[in-house]
């Protein structure tokens, strides 16, 4: 199977081209990128952005305190969320993307951590040196245009990491909430209270998301409803709660002072390590590397897809080693490093989103006709994470079962037009009422089923390393799905692939479109 060809994914041949490139092309959507931003859509997005980001700062800082003995924990994260954020934001080639903590990233700091106390050396100052050599190698690839290898990635690959990525956000927040019925929970009526508030917050988000389809109200109040629908939804909820103050529930742990999780300075002491441990920090920084320069890049490549219609293109080389410099100079301080966070970042693209229904055989369906792309929505979630630095007392008061229902809202609405889980639900479909699609209509059901059971053990091997003790390979085994994708034609006829992988399709002429 040949590589995907793209004007943003090709070798240059220069030193800096791919950045050079990538500059040139957006420099004139720079302005627009703000005037495109002045927009209730954009208002409702950052909003609702904003109270997502700030819960995934919020649980994987408190995460990371766990694994590291809190050395390093939720400030650090907030910090390093904020700033790194507010950067990217403004400099990036595809401000769409939304950076923050990851669970690779975050397991791997803490197994580091393990192995410095075997070895009894200063965890902070070796992390800082692996972080270091990390931001290094980011950099050399993107100024050699590493990122070019991505073009060897097609729909096949994508689809498998973004249904991965779904389905964790749902699972992980189905699953907090039932452990409010066991142990760990506050009794029956918190549990109860739990259920309602995920449950409704997930419900209300999802309905109003959907407004703009009912007969009720005026063209503009559906509009905003469902611009803001999300926001309103955490409001509503947590409003709803305090109806039932002596209900004990689960809340967000926030530190009490802007000081370090552990009292320590800011600035780490990086040469309190033996000279050994810097030149050795260079082994785990390679793998630190790869980490994140698949995590950065397929989640970039899910954001630029052809299905989502952004016209003002992207930027991988500059956005990679933007998250090299974040990297390399958050490290010296032990910041957590952020990199793509793969959700976040497809409900930013798809809050901002403008879609039309197409109707296909009688099957009404919403696709993407166009995306409100800025860098204000951005800019403004992570301002207003800065700001919160500074509020985090009163964060205590959303339950995180409202949480737990905004995280199961983000994975269903990231698991949407995923063409994997589609071709899934083929499988308890009459053949007879399949809608009518480019794969449908061009590849024999044998092979359209055969396709997706090589996804489908693909995606259940990836989720059975990531819950093992070497999950924290499972980007490696990503990775490797290029080179299934390459072997796909020895088990099915490689002009099938080309259609069931395919980025993109002209739209068919019988497909009626409802504005």
């Amino acid at each position: 199977m040949s590589k995907i060809e793209g004007t943003e994914l090709e070798w240059t041949g220069r030193l800096f081209g791919g950045i050079s490139d990538d500059i040139r092309r957006k420099v004139p959507h720079y302005l627009s990128d703000f005037k495109d931003g002045f927009h209730s859509k954009v208002a409702g997005t950052t909003l609702f952005l904003y109270f997502a980001a700030l819960a995934n700062a919020i649980a994987f800082g408190a995460l990371t305190g766990l694994l590291t003995g809190n050395q390093i924990g939720i400030i650090e994260m907030l910090a390093v969320t904020a700033v790194g954020g507010i950067l990217f934001a403004l400099l990036a080639g595809q401000p769409l993307t939304i950076l923050g903590g990851t669970g690779p990233i975050v397991i791997f700091t803490g197994m580091l951590y393990t192995v410095c106390g075997q070895l009894e050396i200063s965890f902070l100052a070796t992390y800082a040196w692996v972080g270091i050599w990390s931001g290094i190698i980011l950099l050399i690839c993107a100024f050699t245009d590493a990122s070019a290898l991505m073009s060897y990635f097609s729909r096949f690959t994508d689809e498998i990491f973004a249904a991965l990525i779904s389905v964790i956000f749902i699972v992980e927040a189905v699953s907090d909430t039932v452990n409010a019925f066991g142990p760990e929970g506050f009794g029956l009526s918190s549990a109860f209270l739990t259920m309602v508030l995920a449950l409704g917050t997930f419900t209300l988000s999802r309905s109003l998301r959907d407004f703009t389809k009912s007969r009720f109200l005026s063209t503009s109040v559906r509009s905003f409803l469902s611009d803001f629908g999300p926001a309103i939804a955490i409001v509503g909820m947590t409003a709803f709660a305090l109806l039932f103050p002596e209900v004990q529930l689960s809340t967000p742990t926030v530190p009490e002072s802007l000081t370090t999780t552990s009292g320590r300075p800011w600035l780490v002491d990086i040469f309190e390590v033996p000279t050994w441990v810097i030149f050795a920090s260079i082994a785990p920084a390679i793998l630190a590397t790869i980490l994140l320069f698949l995590d950065q890049n397929i989640t970039t490549r899910l954001v630029n897809s052809p299905d989502n219609k952004l016209t003002k293109g992207g930027g991988y080389h500059l956005d990679l080693a933007i998250v090299g410099i974040i990297v390399l100079l958050g490290s010296l301080f032990a910041l957590p490093w952020i990199v793509a966070a793969t959700v976040h970042s497809l409900n930013h693209v798809k809050s901002l989103a403008e879609t039309k229904s197409v109707e296909t055989d009688g099957v009404s369906k919403e696709v993407i006709y166009k995306v409100r792309e800025n860098r204000l929505s951005g800019l403004l979630i992570h301002i207003l994470i800065a700001i919160s630095i500074f509020l985090l007392d009163y964060f205590g008061y959303i339950p995180m079962a409202v949480l737990f229902g905004l995280f199961l809202y983000m994975g269903f609405a990231s698991l949407g037009g995923n063409q994997f889980f589609d071709r899934l639900m083929l499988w308890i479909t009459d053949p007879k009422l399949y809608p009518s699609t480019p794969y449908t209509e061009r590849v024999p059901r044998k092979w359209i089923h055969r396709f997706t059971i090589i996804q489908l053990v693909c995606f259940i091997a990836l989720w059975a390393l990531k819950s093992s003790p070497i999950g924290i390979l499972f980007p490696l085994m990503i990775a490797g799905l290029v080179l299934i994708q390459m072997a796909l034609p020895r088990f099915i006829p490689e002009e099938y692939v080309e259609v069931l992988s395919a980025e993109d399709f002209e739209e068919e002429d019988e497909i009626h479109v409802f504005d």
